[in-house]
């Protein structure tokens, strides 16, 4: 798709967001961890992402599907084992679930493969290949979809699920990357971490969890003074553009507590916050087309404004 189309699409998909309430969906998937150690910890980086996606962004257990290999690590919060069946039924659930104007957040934790042709992410049983996803994700509406795969290997999904509409993140570049990853652990810990949120708008997107968890993978190598065997990589046919505009949050949420608030001044104020941020989106898409100056103006405009609404709700918030 030509650059020019590229834009016009994301813009409209803003333009619809700014104009009704979007909802957000996320499947995380834990593979299999081939013991009990790595079990745990594919549980807790899960757990960390389920969690925040729920206290900051306001997802709701209705919107948020969680398959682990180990159903007895997590009773009720795992739906099912992560075998290929399920993950089948959980994409087309899905696909039936998300409307066009909706965010799908999709995250594998795990073990990876590469055949030297193929990647595949390891489950109990028979494997799904970076095809396979890509299948699933053809049934999904949605114009906004988020793919992160934090396994080894993970890079050979770049290629076969990119697409407009599309952020992929991988903890690794290409398919030969094979060692254990590190990447799943500083991606999840971004998404709760207000040290991710570099432009300070009390935000953190996809693309500044990103950059938090490829900075903290390369210094944990240099620190231990190891050589370095994965390179994180981002594809949202935008160079990053598009991923500074997706968030773990609910459009949806939001806008359901902000009408539940009885003080009427306050919730003019949630309101007008989420206008400033959809608008702050919306600039940053069209940065290559603006002179360097204007850009600059009007984002110093906008974040100061948002800067000085979100300081208001805080006070507001005290106050009550």
């Amino acid at each position: 798709m030509a650059r020019g189309s590229w834009l016009v699409l994301i813009l409209s998909i803003l333009l619809a967001r700014a104009a009704s309430a979007q909802d957000t969906h996320l499947l995380v998937i834990t593979g299999v961890g081939g013991d009990d150690e790595h079990a745990a910890q594919f549980h807790q980086w899960a757990t960390t992402i389920i969690d925040a996606a729920k206290a900051r962004g306001g997802l709701t257990d209705d919107t948020i599907t969680y398959l682990g290999d180990k159903p007895d690590l997590a009773p009720g919060r795992i739906k099912a084992r992560s075998t290929r069946d399920n993950v089948q039924k959980a994409f087309n659930d899905l696909a039936a679930r998300a409307q066009a104007a909706d965010e799908v957040f999709i995250v594998l934790i795990g073990h990876g493969s590469f055949d030297g042709r193929q990647a595949a992410f390891n489950l109990a049983g028979p494997d799904l290949s970076a095809e396979d996803y890509a299948g699933l994700l053809s049934k999904v509406l949605s114009q906004r979809i988020v793919f992160v795969n934090t396994a080894s290997s993970s890079g050979g999904f770049l290629a076969p699920l990119a697409g407009p509409g599309r952020t992929i993140v991988t903890a690794t570049k290409t398919g030969g990357e094979r060692n254990e990853t590190r990447f799943a652990s500083f991606f999840a810990e971004a998404l709760k971490d207000t040290a991710a949120d570099t432009d300070r708008n009390g935000r953190v997107s996809v693309a500044e969890a990103f950059e938090y968890a490829k900075t903290k993978v390369a210094a944990t190598y240099t620190k231990g003074g190891y050589i370095q065997t994965e390179h994180a990589a981002l594809d949202d046919g935008r160079e990053g553009k598009f991923a500074s505009t997706l968030f773990l949050e609910s459009d949806r949420a939001k806008m359901a507590a902000t009408a539940k608030v009885a003080d009427p001044e306050l919730r003019e104020l949630l309101e007008a916050q989420r206008v400033l941020e959809n608008q702050v989106a919306a600039l940053k898409l069209k940065k290559e087309s603006m002179d360097a100056a204007e850009y600059e103006r009007e984002s110093e405009k906008l974040l100061t404004e948002l800067a000085l609404k979100t300081r208001a709700i805080r006070e507001r918030e005290n106050k009550k």
